[in-house]
């Protein structure tokens, strides 16, 4: 299996599993504060910040991909999440659940409709500063862990 088929699998399978865990929770547990530091999150808001970051990303890199050379050095990751946090306040859990299958699965088509040695583009990340597509992929998937792990210390009875 290549390297691209092995990315786009992983993505769509942990795209499924952090869906079908969403889809599975009561309204009560929506509202369950994620992060108190700094922006209070709750489980809404993390979804909320999945897919808004997601999608983001996927558009940063095709514009990498296309040549260009990434975010701006002054980039502020802070002003972005409040901005769209901020953007996507009013959608309901119902809705957030839909964009997100949306966005993994373009992000899906996106990795699978790339060439091997576009792995190889460099381009500066939000987070990882100036790297590969490849090392940007893999952080779309380890990103949700990270969050969702967060979210099950959470809900830990």
């Amino acid at each position: 299996m290549s390297e691209l088929n092995e990315l786009a699998d992983k993505l769509k399978s942990e795209g499924e599993k952090i869906y079908a865990f969403f889809a599975d929770l009561t309204d009560e547990r929506w509202r369950a504060k994620v992060y108190t530091e700094g922006e209070t999150w709750s489980i809404r808001d993390v979804l909320s910040h999945l897919i808004s970051s997601e999608r983001g990303l996927i558009n940063l890199f095709e514009r990498i991909r296309a040549g260009g050379e990434g975010v701006s050095e002054d980039f502020s990751i802070n002003r972005y999440n409040a901005a769209q946090q901020e953007r996507m306040k009013d959608l309901p859990p119902h809705e957030l659940l839909e964009q997100y299958k949306e966005v993994r699965s373009n992000s899906v088509a996106w990795v699978a409709g790339l060439k091997e040695e576009e792995l190889e583009i460099q381009g500066r990340h939000p987070f990882l500063g100036m790297t590969k597509i490849r090392d940007m992929i893999k952080l779309l998937y380890v990103h949700n862990q990270n969050h969702y792990r967060d979210i099950k210390k959470v809900l830990k009875p």
